[in-house]
């Protein structure tokens, strides 16, 4: 499948999909659980657009990572390219939006880093127009990954912060495994994924 770059960094499908507002499908996890690794071999499976997490955009822009008074407009930033990949798929140049990652985790990491929960209320809504997401289980073997990650006890932390807040939001799947098992578990997951589902995550669009 070929590929073209879109929106600075979005990366699209040239196969037209059927008309319609194309579901969007969050992968969330705490640090090096293969959140980008996924949603790129998922777009280029399926069909789609990826939407790149721009907190890694944000820490090669600056090199360092984001101080608590820039988390929401960390936060925003992510929105905003979401919603950018939307209106170009509204053009039905595709099939679905893999967000590389959510607001919600942003909104995490100011809860582990800063003790600051202010964003995630705004987070939470937002969660609500996923058609489904995927969680990304921390059964990967470590790789140290620059500025991005801060080892394993902050993974673990990470970890159990999303125990706790996907626990309002369906439907949620952990997909775990390496290498294919772990495609293949994401795959059965969107093909679980019923039209009511989409239907649903549509019209909070």
């Amino acid at each position: 499948m070929r590929f073209m770059p879109q929106l600075g960094g979005l990366k699209m499908s040239l196969e037209q999909c059927e008309s319609g507002t194309p579901p969007r499908i969050c992968l969330i996890g705490a640090e090096c659980t293969g959140k980008t690794v996924l949603a790129q071999q998922l777009a280029e499976m399926l069909g789609g657009v990826v939407v790149p997490e721009q907190l890694r955009d944000w820490c090669a822009t600056h090199g360092r990572t984001p101080q608590a008074h820039e988390q929401a407009a960390l936060m925003q930033a992510q929105i905003h390219i979401e919603n950018q990949a939307l209106a170009l798929m509204d053009k039905g140049l595709s099939a679905m939006v893999f967000c590389d990652t959510a607001p919600l985790l942003t909104a995490i990491y100011s809860q582990q880093y800063f003790a600051d929960s202010s964003l995630l209320a705004a987070a939470h809504a937002h969660h609500q127009r996923y058609a489904l997401t995927l969680w990304l289980q921390p059964d990967l073997p470590w790789v140290p990954d620059g500025l991005q990650r801060d080892g394993q006890a902050v993974q673990a932390a990470v970890h159990q912060l999303l125990v706790q807040h996907l626990a309002s939001h369906a439907p949620v799947v952990p997909v775990s495994g390496i290498g294919p098992e772990r495609l293949q578990a994401a795959r059965v997951a969107l093909a679980a994924l019923s039209p009511n589902s989409r239907q649903a995550s549509q019209m909070t669009g």
